[in-house]
This record gives C-alpha cells, sequence and structure tokens, in this order.
C-alpha cells in the first residue's frame, strides 16, 4: 500500500503548524485568548480593588535599545492611543483614573510582549511598542497585526467588563503601525543612564495614521499590508480619505502612500 498520501497528510499538517503559528501571534505559537482574558480581567480586577498591582521592573526594550545604539533596524513601530480619557479626568477621581490608566498600559505591554514586540514608552494615555523585523519581515508584520486585534479583544472582553461592574466608562482605543527602518539614538554619553529613543519614517507614519483611526480601529501603512499573509490582507481595505486630511507621499513611487483599515 502506497504510503504517498500519509506523508502528504504529514507535509499538510505541518504547513498548517507554520501558519497557525505565524496567524497565532507570539513567541509560544497560538495565543490561548480565553486565558489571556481570564488572567487581564484577574489582574485589572485585583488593581481597582487593591489599587496598584502590576510589576513595574524595567521592560527588556531598555536592555534591547542599549546595545543597539547608533545602529540602524528595520521595525514596526505601533502607535496604541487611549480614547477618551480627558472625559474620563473629568468623571473619576485622581487615584482611580491612574490605576485605570495604568492598568490599561500593562495590559497592552503584556499583550505586545507575548507577540515578540517592545514596548518604547508609555506617553500619557498612549502606548508606543516596536518589533524587530530585520530576520522575518513577513512573519513580524503578521504578530504585529494579531499583536493589534489581540488589544481590541483584551480591552473589549477583559478590561470593560471589569470596569462597567464599577460603573466606570469603558476603553476605547486607535491603533495604527507601519513599517521602516529606524535609527536607535542615546541622547547622551553616560551608557547606562542616558535615554534612548528610536527615530525614523515608521514612527512618524504610525502616529499619523493613529490620529486618523477611528475608535477600536486598526490602521497599517502600504509597506506592512504588502507583507501580510493573504489571510490577513483578506481583513483590511484601503482606506479613501476626501478632506485631504493624509497626503503623505511614498518615497518610492511619489504617489500619496497607502493606509489600510481593519474591517470592524
Amino acid at each position: 500500500m502506497s504510503e504517498e498520501p500519509e506523508q502528504q497528510q504529514d507535509e499538510k499538517t505541518t504547513a498548517k503548524s507554520i501558519i497557525d503559528m505565524m496567524l497565532g501571534g507570539g513567541k509560544s505559537g497560538t495565543l490561548d485568548s480565553e486565558s489571556l482574558i481570564k488572567e487581564t480581567q484577574k489582574r485589572v480586577w485585583s488593581s481597582l480593588k487593591k489599587g496598584y498591582e502590576y510589576d513595574y521592573s524595567v521592560d527588556e526594550s531598555d536592555t534591547f535599545l542599549r546595545k543597539h545604539v547608533a545602529q540602524k533596524l528595520h521595525m514596526i513601530v505601533m502607535f496604541v492611543d487611549l480614547v477618551g480619557s480627558t472625559d474620563m479626568a473629568l468623571l473619576l477621581p485622581p487615584e482611580k483614573l491612574g490605576i485605570i490608566i495604568s492598568s490599561f498600559s500593562q495590559e497592552m505591554r503584556s499583550v505586545i510582549r507575548h507577540h515578540g514586540g517592545y514596548v518604547l514608552k508609555y506617553v500619557g494615555d498612549a502606548v508606543i511598542g516596536y518589533f524587530i523585523a530585520e530576520e522575518s519581515p513577513l512573519v513580524v508584520s503578521d504578530n504585529a497585526v494579531n499583536c493589534a486585534r489581540t488589544m481590541v479583544d483584551v480591552i473589549e472582553r477583559g478590561i470593560n467588563p471589569i470596569l462597567s461592574e464599577y460603573d466606570y466608562p469603558e476603553l476605547r482605543v486607535k491603533i495604527g503601525m507601519d513599517f521602516g527602518e529606524n535609527v536607535i539614538v542615546r541622547y547622551g554619553a553616560d551608557q547606562v543612564r542616558s535615554h534612548v529613543d528610536i527615530l525614523g519614517p515608521a514612527v512618524s507614519i504610525a502616529a499619523k495614521i493613529t490620529a486618523l483611526a477611528k475608535p477600536n480601529q486598526i490602521l497599517v501603512g502600504d509597506d506592512i499590508y504588502d507583507k501580510l499573509h493573504p489571510s490577513l490582507k483578506s481583513l483590511f481595505e484601503k482606506m479613501e480619505w476626501t478632506d485631504n486630511r493624509w497626503s503623505y507621499q511614498d518615497k518610492k513611487t511619489g504617489k500619496t502612500y497607502k493606509v489600510y483599515a481593519m474591517h470592524t
């Protein structure tokens, strides 16, 4: 009896596992969404009940950046901007607002780290992350998009139900990201204490398209969209703004740089 069907089946299984790993996100393979949601709810509930409950140890990002000062690296830069924090500041006591913003930021950090990225910094009510894409830009692009999808899921099914129990406003986010070569800079001679950051077009474009996003909308630049697996590409549609809100020129083509939005 021929073994070819069995071999073909093994090849299909292997291929499916690879695709599942790519699309499921994370360094550890497919993300267990339900477990993640439950863990998120436990942490947020505990923080609201007892105060700050998160580990504020230094992120691995700082160590990574200091090792690569003055180098240019291909990255995906992601902005995660919390919507409505100004209104919350008017409604909530300062200590409660602080806990909610902190919980949001740390939960977004957890999702970013699960998908192989780093948190660059927290800026008020926004989280800026990045994903190193030197070796596998296609896989990293898929991971970054799945990271954004997971963030919205964590907020909607993990954080918001807990906030609702306390009659607090629900959270929504705008997420924008782009791919490009960025340089790592250190502001000072001290190799340990001087501030480190990243500079490049991807940072600027990610920030600008995030500002154009609607609540709970994910926007990606064309340089990410082109690298996505077809199954993820099918979730996006090209954005068309008729009021000249977006006029950034693609330096390669001279035409308006394309931006894509994930279907809601």
